[in-house]
């Protein structure tokens, strides 16, 4: 099959929208698209000038998303002085995992000159992964633990690289999935939560002082594209799933998804797009004095809604 843009034979077919892309098109399209993201939720500031530059931290796993992003960001600001990029690493403790995956982000920044800062849950609270799945007090998926414990590195450190925003790698099936459990579970508060995180422009959001504000640039690019881009491009991307990956419920709608999208093609841009709109009104409407009351945790001082924070808690479980 023939590129539709030149005469170039296609690596891939985007049934959503019936294109038919060659190398050379295909990346064009797909940086495309993250630049455009980047610039419709106002990433960059327009006060922002090379005598007071933005800090932008990544967080690099060293798996295909946050690779790929990494790569798109540099070329994109490599000759812009108002941008400047750090990828932040976080080892959680998996034997044979994050050690491999390390090793790309290491490779990775090398490569294109970035700063480069590697933490680990065993340096900052004296845990491994490995062993809190073996001990398991709580009796829930190590993803909940994982989970909480890597919030928490990444929002205290963009605080100390002093970062203006914290990127992430999510695509378009992490988001469409995010969205869809979200409205199954009737969870419009979560809705309204999400858009002031990460979805909405910089510009609507509600504006906090306690956390960096986050953004994920990839998330109209689906996985499977992040994926052939890593690959067309040569990335040193680690491309295997956690051992301890068990989200049954999240496993569940990805599944879905799939089988909508096979079916349907476009329904993960839809779902999406929809959801993204019905986000923002109901931020309008949870914002402001009527959300929940934040407060330092009383034994970490981070910010949190409750006396202890979640990771406080955990982390007194697993002692």
């Amino acid at each position: 099959m023939e590129c539709n843009r030149c005469d170039g034979e296609a690596i891939m077919h985007a049934a959503y929208s019936g294109a038919h892309l060659c190398a050379d098109h295909f990346r064009e399209s797909l940086e495309k698209r993250v630049r455009r993201r980047v610039r419709r939720d106002d990433l960059v500031p327009h006060d922002a000038t090379p005598d007071d530059p933005q800090t932008w931290v990544i967080g690099l796993s060293g798996g295909k998303d946050s690779v790929v992003l990494t790569r798109i960001l540099h070329d994109t600001f490599v000759d812009d002085p108002r941008i400047e990029l750090v990828g932040l690493t976080i080892h959680e403790g998996i034997e044979g995992y994050r050690d491999k995956s390390l090793e790309a982000c290491v490779e990775l920044t090398d490569d294109l000159e970035i700063r480069h800062e590697v933490v680990s849950y065993e340096e900052e609270f004296g845990i491994r992964m490995d062993d809190v799945v073996e001990d398991d007090p709580e009796n829930m998926a190590a993803c909940a633990y994982c989970g909480v414990f890597r919030r928490d590195v990444l929002s205290r450190y963009a605080e100390t690289l002093e970062a203006d925003l914290l990127l992430t790698g999510h695509n378009l099936d992490d988001e469409a999935q995010t969205a869809m459990m979200n409205v199954l579970e009737g969870d419009v508060a979560q809705m309204a939560k999400h858009f002031d995180a990460s979805l909405g422009p910089l510009t609507e959001r509600e504006e906090t002082d306690e956390f960096v504000p986050r953004a994920k640039p990839l998330r109209d690019v689906p996985e499977k594209e992040v994926a052939l881009y890593a690959h067309v491009e040569d990335l040193p991307a680690h491309i295997t799933e956690c051992p301890h990956a068990s989200e049954a419920y999240r496993g569940e709608i990805q599944q879905l998804l799939y089988n909508l999208e096979e079916n349907h093609p476009g329904t993960r841009h839809s779902i999406l797009s929809g959801y993204e709109e019905l986000a923002s009104i109901v931020a309008r409407e949870y914002g402001g004095e009527d959300g929940a009351e934040l407060r330092e945790c009383a034994e970490c001082g981070s910010t949190t809604t409750r006396e202890i924070c979640r990771k406080c808690s955990l982390l007194e479980s697993l002692a």
